[in-house]
């Protein structure tokens, strides 16, 4: 069973809500399943800690986690065109995994939602896969196969599926933008299968 950690944080909801569409594209992939994890909120008090286990929602990630997948897919909201400072600060921590090449050879993708239409959502996406290929990993996008990436009026990059929430992150994911979701998950998905019986290890 090849298992892929879904991997996000989220502030308003919509990329915990993206986090379990790619989640269920993973496992619409025989032979699949997803661990979904999160990080904690990093807080600009110094003093400030926060509980171990979250009040809600899927357990933070531990170095555990990265180890024991087969892929992972990293989903971060836009802050000023980059991920989100909670991810950052998770993904400094992974130097142990970088020196052992624990991710090396397995596929990785990326997801996001913004504010507005032109929020920074390539930028992060493209930002979010430069710690995936410090640590050699295969990037999995989006191909134009996926006739959802050619008719979307709002989120969805061949970088990777995207959200647009609107200036007070009300705006739901629409049916485009999930279905870009759950393509994520299952190429993700479907790439780990087959990297597990090849030589890319």
């Amino acid at each position: 069973m090849a298992e892929i950690l879904v991997l996000y944080y989220s502030r308003h909801g919509n990329v915990a809500r993206m986090a379990r569409l790619v989640a269920r594209g993973v496992e619409s992939v025989a032979g699949a399943t997803a661990r979904l994890r999160t990080v904690p909120s990093v807080s600009p008090v110094t003093e400030a800690t926060a509980p171990p286990v979250p009040d809600s929602g899927p357990p933070y990630c531990t170095q555990h986690d990265l180890t024991a997948c087969d892929g992972l897919a990293l989903g971060s909201p836009t802050r000023f065109g980059a991920m989100a400072a909670p991810l950052k600060a998770f993904l400094e921590t992974t130097s142990a995994q970088w020196l052992s090449g624990t991710l090396a050879g397995k596929p990785g993708g990326v997801f996001t939602s913004t504010a507005s239409l032109h929020g920074g959502q390539e930028t992060t996406l493209l930002g979010m896969m430069i710690p995936l290929l410090h640590h050699g990993m295969v990037i999995v996008g989006l191909p134009y196969s996926e006739p959802e990436l050619s008719q979307t009026t709002s989120g969805g990059t061949p970088y990777g599926p995207s959200h647009v929430a609107g200036a007070d992150a009300s705006r739901a994911v629409d049916a485009t933008e999930a279905r870009l979701c759950e393509a994520l998950g299952a190429r993700i998905a479907r790439v780990a299968i087959a990297l597990s019986h090849g030589p890319c290890r």
